[in-house]
């Protein structure tokens, strides 16, 4: 279960989900496989990325898919990680589930996108167990933290309550450590520093001072 947070009315907006996944999704180089997690990450497949081409990849083994397709167009049998119903870009497959892992493990993807509760200053996240749950399901995503090239996290900047989910350590059970390289959340896009968090860019409407008043851990601008 990858997490996402929802923030909470009032709170700055900046970006909102969609133009989240717009700016992560313009990282993305011509010629990569692009896995996309559950919740917002599966956005990225309706951005525009122009000449360049991106191959997504679903752990259910769809591979080479396109944007999540409105109501009265879509194929019921064809869906993305998160269960939506996508299209099929020119020279698709579709793959046996053990395929898709083969794909994976064996070092082929260069960057995943995944959804998350808390992602720490050194690197760390947490995306599959929320405080005094019990049980939880870590799915695939220590599969893909271990194996990606690189783990690119979307998530709300704080929670319901207010609280940060950039932090200097995570409180939460951690998926993996030391993996993140690119964080956006509605704030902006931070890049994992150890001692904090780097902004690359803040999203409109938001200063610097009300990011770092949102940020358990130093935010270098």
């Amino acid at each position: 279960m990858s997490g996402e947070g929802t923030g909470q009315p009032g709170q700055a907006a900046g970006w909102d989900r969609q133009q989240m996944a717009d700016r992560l999704a313009r990282e993305f180089q011509d010629g990569w496989i692009v896995n996309l997690g559950v919740g917002i990450p599966t956005l990225c497949s309706n951005t525009d990325l122009g000449d360049r081409a991106v191959i997504y990849h679903a752990e259910n083994g769809v591979i080479g898919y396109g944007p999540v397709l409105p109501p009265g167009q879509e194929d019921l049998h064809l869906v993305n990680a998160g269960g939506q119903n996508v299209s099929l870009k020119p020279g698709a497959a579709i793959v046996h589930h053990a395929d898709s892992f083969g794909i994976i493990r064996s070092g082929r993807i260069d960057v995943t996108v995944m959804g998350a509760y808390e992602v720490s200053a050194d690197g760390d996240f947490a995306n599959w167990k929320v405080g005094g749950a019990k049980g939880g399901g870590i799915g695939g995503a220590m599969d893909l933290a271990a194996c990606a090239q690189r783990v690119f996290i979307i998530l709300e900047h704080v929670t319901r309550k207010g609280e940060p989910r950039l932090v200097r350590q995570c409180s939460l059970p951690v998926t993996a450590r030391g993996v993140v390289t690119l964080v956006a959340t509605n704030y902006g896009l931070f890049a994992p520093s150890g001692e904090g968090f780097a902004v690359r860019e803040l999203a409109p409407g938001i200063s610097l001072e009300a990011a770092r008043a949102a940020t358990g851990a130093p935010l270098f601008g």
